[in-house]
């Protein structure tokens, strides 16, 4: 299995405040807009905002991984030392899941 860091997920409380402070007053490229969902053009690693929630309040941050091998990690998520809160599920034409660290954060994972 490989990882890489694709991206950084900031979760905001005003989508409209937070993208006009990311775009406007630090000119960071905005690459797609929705009102659940969007994402600035900063490379390799995406910065994405998505609106907070009580379980991600705002001012909270969550990695997103790009993982090789998603499906086989999930079916063999106990020999691997895998924690998954959310199975791989197909969804924006990939499939999306959510895992666990170390510490207990959640992580997002996608293959």
């Amino acid at each position: 299995m490989d990882a890489k860091l694709t991206y950084a997920i900031k979760f905001v409380a005003d989508m409209d405040v937070a993208v006009a402070f990311y775009r406007d007053t630090l000119g960071l490229a905005l690459g797609f807009q929705s009102p659940h969902w969007t994402e600035f053009a900063t490379g390799e690693t995406k910065l994405a905002l998505h609106p907070a929630s009580d379980a991600n309040p705002p001012g909270s941050c969550q990695l997103g991984l790009g993982i090789t091998g998603l499906d086989d990690a999930y079916v063999r998520r106990e020999e691997l030392g895998l924690t998954f809160t959310a199975p791989p599920t197909e969804r924006f034409g990939t499939k999306i899941g959510r895992i666990r660290d170390s510490e207990g954060a959640e992580v997002s994972v996608s293959g």
